[in-house]
């Protein structure tokens, strides 16, 4: 059942999954107290969250019940930003936002208007219904580059589908490489089967990544190599593979598109060249080259934050082929990982409004926000400026880059924006019309993980505030008001969309579903290691990438095209300097990787992440810091020709001389002059298919 209880206490325990912005996705029991409140949140026993859970998910009641949650919609009073609100109903409310999306309309047509939403939740319903309304007004549609777009390109070009081994196969695995991702930070669940596998099998646990990180503690061996430079160190490992006999000729024979012309490409790519790349020792690099060369049952875990760099695609695509390179896909407890978002087969054409679509209505970018409300011309792909946005699950004034272009371009006033959101973010703070959010208790909604196989329903489980109001119900009035409610996919009820959602054969009724707790996805054996060919119409795995060419989910419409610099992408694995490198106005490297209590913007508003997050700090080399005269604790100025933010120093051994390292993200006013690190951030797109490289900015450092 959904939810049950236990007599001798009186607490009733429900079952949902986590809803926010993590791979893990992970199955939940959650405490429903006496007086209906939600009290503790545990891992389920479903067979990948394994009762494991991160803190701050556990301690969710603190942000259902914060008192700063917003209650109530608000229209703001004086000048943008000012902080002046005045309560109204939301009839009012949303009459207001209709009646300025229809004026904007009126004057400079339907693209003026452009809906702008992410993941604040990775529930299908309340995320994606308004792409629904989008469709059916003819509004600018949203190009969603900022996340997975270089990963998902650099792994799909390889495998030609966004699947792999199953993610539990780890804990069979006789050495586990986590590669670009903290995962005891951000996804617990990765370290619950590698640390497994370390306990029942003596399995190695491998960490590669730019700083020394809670994962890196973990590890048997770790890596610590300079931002931008894995595809380096992979092309070594090949290298390596090849000269040593550790290349699986026949499987590469038999699976792989061009192994001959891989090996003399990677003739001259020395753990001596690598080394001087990535800043790894030779040592370092055959130690790791004969690991995995050795260990046939060897599981490459490939995370997202190694493809955050303007050459992210090559280095995925890069990490991806050492795996063919040795024959690992053909073991249990072996091959390459990175997402399994491609085998769930649910359809979400009606939810989304896919039959509504116009293709020859632009997309904007959503990494490009700044450019576009500052009236970039090619970010608007020369068409009219935008003059009114609805904004759901997304906190763009503090997440995106080039900060100070977004302040700007917020600040504009003939641009009315509404924002539906839990908490008075800074978003929430610049716009128009503000209105209250439901958490994930507080409706119906549908997931799947891409971490992980499961697909898992998230019912409604306690009451919201009064006032408080889902992201469907605001999107179906706004529908009804702007004459759009008797189109395809309106006046339906969560449920009714959930069930459609599963109307495909193979997959589970609602009520199944809602019985079950959750469905496992995950294909078989052979389907999941490509036994039967990979992905693309040959079979091959591609070690020979077509990047101009390849088809996929994020490649961008038509009437964006190819993205960033396409033309210099490599023919075979390379280490491809797109990258922004030091100069001697610049000699650092800045990234700016994720904080264990916060996710994305969420949780900086709870008091205990808060406090176990201390403050913004920029971690500097002792090395570093000894040269420029810096203290721990001292304020430093860190720039670039994007801007400049003052910040606490932590003089820290965890990065390496040249590298800078600030953990978070956190708000822009927890910053000394309200400024955020994303005002260091370019928006520049990766190729081929687009994406932001937050961890790859050239940065100057001074006391």
């Amino acid at each position: 059942m959904n939810i049950a209880t236990r007599p001798s206490e009186k607490i009733a325990i429900g079952h949902s999954a986590c809803p926010h912005d993590c791979p893990s996705t992970c199955a939940l029991d959650i405490e429903i107290l006496p007086d209906g409140k939600m009290g503790r949140v545990r891992g389920a026993d479903n067979s990948y969250t394994a009762g494991v859970i991160c803190a701050k998910v556990a301690r969710y009641a603190e942000r259902l019940y914060h008192p700063d949650r917003l209650m109530h919609p608000m229209r703001r009073t004086g000048a943008k930003g000012a902080g002046s609100w005045r309560q109204v109903t939301w009839e009012q409310a949303l009459d207001e936002i209709a009646e300025a999306f229809a004026k904007a309309e009126a004057k400079d047509g339907s693209e003026s208007v452009w809906p702008y939403f992410y993941a604040g939740t990775m529930g299908w319903v309340q995320r994606d219904s308004i792409e629904r309304l989008t469709a059916a007004k003819k509004y600018s549609g949203f190009f969603d580059s900022i996340c997975v777009n270089p990963a998902w390109t650099g792994y799909v070009m390889g495998t030609g589908q966004l699947r792999g081994p199953d993610p539990r196969e780890m804990a069979k695995s006789d050495c586990v490489v986590i590669w670009g991702t903290n995962a005891v930070s951000t996804q617990v669940n990765v370290m619950t089967h590698a640390m497994r596998a370390r306990k029942e099998r003596g399995a190695k646990v491998v960490a590669i990544d730019i700083y020394d990180t809670p994962t890196m503690k973990q590890a048997d061996l770790k890596l610590i190599l300079k931002p931008g430079t894995d595809a380096a160190l992979a092309c070594a490992v090949m290298h390596v593979a090849f000269r040593d006999g550790y290349a699986d000729r026949d499987y590469m024979a038999r699976y792989t598109d061009d192994p001959q012309g891989l090996e003399a490409h990677v003739a001259n790519k020395t753990p001596q060249w690598a080394s001087a790349i990535t800043g790894l020792s030779v040592e370092e690099i055959e130690t790791f080259a004969r690991l995995v060369g050795e260990t046939k049952k060897s599981y490459f875990r490939l995370g997202y934050g190694f493809t955050r760099s303007r050459n992210g695609a090559v280095s995925m695509h890069a990490a991806l082929s050492v795996a063919s390179v040795l024959g690992s896909w053909q073991y249990e407890g072996g091959g390459a990982f990175h997402s399994n978002s491609h085998i769930f087969g649910m359809d979400n054409r009606l939810l989304t409004g896919r039959s509504l679509v116009d293709p020859s209505i632009r997309e904007l970018d959503q990494s490009e926000l700044g450019r576009i409300l500052t009236g970039d011309a090619r970010a608007l792909r020369n068409g009219p400026p935008v003059t009114a946005m609805l904004i759901q699950n997304t906190n763009p004034a503090n997440v995106m880059p080039e900060q100070r272009l977004v302040r700007q371009g917020f600040a504009r006033n003939d641009l009315f924006v509404a924002v539906h959101e839990q908490f008075m973010t800074e978003t929430a703070e610049i716009a128009d019309i503000v209105l209250p959010a439901t958490m994930f208790v507080e409706h119906h909604d549908i997931y799947r993980g891409g971490g992980q196989s499961h697909i898992m329903l998230g019912p409604k489980l306690v009451e919201p505030p009064q006032d408080v109001r889902t992201n469907l119900f605001v999107i179906e009035e706004l529908a009804k008001r702007l004459g759009v409610a008797d189109q395809p996919g309106f006046g339906m009820s969560e449920r009714a969309h959930i069930e459609r959602i599963l109307s495909v054969p193979g997959l589970p009724s609602y009520d199944d579903l809602l019985n079950d707790r959750w469905f496992d996805r995950q294909p078989d054996f052979r389907t999941a290691h490509y036994l039967d060919g990979f992905a693309h119409p040959d079979g091959k795995f591609r070690f020979r990438p077509d990047w101009v060419g390849q088809k996929g989910s994020v490649r961008p419409p038509d009437s964006i095209g190819l993205l960033g610099p396409y033309d210099r992408l490599p023919e075979f694995p390379d280490y491809c300097p797109v990258i922004e490198e030091v100069d001697e106005a610049h000699p650092f490297r800045l990234a700016t990787p994720p904080a264990r209590n916060f996710l994305n913007s969420s949780f900086t508003e709870t008091r205990t992440s808060r406090e176990k997050e201390g403050r913004p700090e920029v971690m500097i080399a002792p090395a570093d810091a000894l040269a420029l005269d810096i203290q721990a604790g001292d304020i430093v100025t860190i720039g670039n020709d994007r801007g400049s933010i003052r910040i606490h120093a932590r003089v820290t051994e965890t990065t390496k001389p040249g590298v800078l390292i600030v953990e978070g993200l956190w708000p822009n006013k927890a910053h000394l002059d309200g400024e955020g690190v994303n005002v260091l951030t370019g928006a520049d797109n990766v190729a081929p298919f687009g994406g932001v490289g937050l961890h790859d900015n050239r940065v100057w450092l001074h006391k």
